[in-house]
């Protein structure tokens, strides 16, 4: 098995709510095909760089995984046929990160007005 980092946007009029439980459904599934599933991150709704399917905002989720290569590729077709995905993006890395993600460490070094 091999280490992946999964990024997914979501539409952005689903609540966060709904992003969560989509999440967790994918980590079911990836459970039931014999996947460890790591750390779990809701980035929120930010801009995208440009328009996709007319919109200009999008909810980011990351997962780290542990998987087979046959689980990453039934979840990515899974991803393209779900009306609520507008772009994913699978990644190998070498090991899995336990510390959060850059984007959740600049969140937190923010100064808060």
């Amino acid at each position: 098995m091999a280490f992946y980092e999964h990024v997914v946007i979501t539409r952005p009029d689903i609540s966060p709510a709904q992003v969560e439980t989509f999440v967790e459904e994918m980590s079911t599934f990836l459970k039931e095909k014999g996947a460890t599933v790591g750390r779990t991150e809701y980035w929120g709704l930010r801009s995208l760089a440009y328009p996709i399917k007319k919109q200009r905002k999008g909810h980011y989720s990351c997962i780290n995984i542990d998987a087979p290569a046959e689980a990453i590729h039934e979840l990515e077709r899974r991803q393209r046929i779900s009306e609520d995905v507008m772009r994913y993006l699978t990644v190998r890395v070498e090991n899995m990160p336990e510390e959060p993600s850059v984007v959740l460490s600049r969140k937190e070094r923010r100064p808060r007005d």
